[in-house]
């Protein structure tokens, strides 16, 4: 441990009244809270089964002006956007995360869809991820960062469009959290960056009235994936 860190950490104990290491007691029981898992209080809207959490995050992502649109797999990807971006006037620039799943979709399919992959500058007008989650308690997208999942396609692009399999939607915070542990195992490590996106960015803070993509996306669009 750095001499900084032991400093800081010094501090903290003096504050706290309590001078050397725990004792055995109290470390079995920091470190049961931390493997154990503890949830809070599971909300009616956050159960049910696989269709009707499917269903709930549906309505509540629209509630918070995302849309939603349903796929029967990847192979559709390209009509898909290709078709929500002419419709609402959009550039048909892609910049897309080099994701596993993405890496192989054919965009060659449509032609006037001019696609790279990789994080963005700030200049792309559309950018294309992949969600680790989706959260039907409040329409919320849970998104790891790494270098096939780069941060910067969150939240600096206009035009954020989001793929999420069906399976990949739960119901409460917890259950979200219990998959990305399950996923990195007793011995991995988090993502250095987990985003949890709700909607479109948004503000009120000129005169209370809601602005949509103040600090980040003004379109949310997401394309669940039937068949992942």
């Amino acid at each position: 441990m750095s001499d900084s860190r032991s400093a800081i950490l010094g501090r903290i104990r003096a504050a706290k009244g309590r001078q050397g290491p725990l004792d055995e007691a109290k470390q079995a029981e920091l470190r049961a809270r931390l493997t154990g898992r503890p949830r809070g209080i599971i909300p009616t809207r956050a159960q049910g089964d696989a269709s009707e959490l499917v269903a709930a995050f549906s309505e509540r992502a629209r509630a918070v002006e995302s849309s939603v649109a349903a796929l029967a797999g990847l192979d559709d990807l390209p009509d898909a956007i290709a078709d929500y971006l002419a419709q609402h006037n959009l550039p048909a620039t892609l910049r897309v995360a080099p994701h596993d799943d993405l890496n192989p979709v054919d965009w060659a399919k449509r032609p006037t869809l001019s696609v790279s992959a990789g994080p963005s500058d700030g200049k792309d007008a559309v950018g294309v991820t992949r969600a680790f989650a989706g959260i039907a308690e409040t329409g919320t997208l849970m998104l790891e960062a790494g270098p096939q999942a780069p941060t910067t396609l969150n939240f600096l692009p206009e035009t954020h469009i989001v793929v999420l399999k069906r399976s990949e939607i739960v119901g409460a915070y917890e259950d979200a959290w219990d998959r990305l542990r399950d996923k990195i195992g007793p011995d991995g490590m988090l993502s250095r960056v987990v985003n949890m996106i709700t909607g479109p960015s948004r503000t009120g803070d000129i005169e209370q009235t809601i602005e949509l993509g103040a600090h980040g996306p003004l379109r949310l669009h997401i394309l669940i994936l039937e068949n992942g």
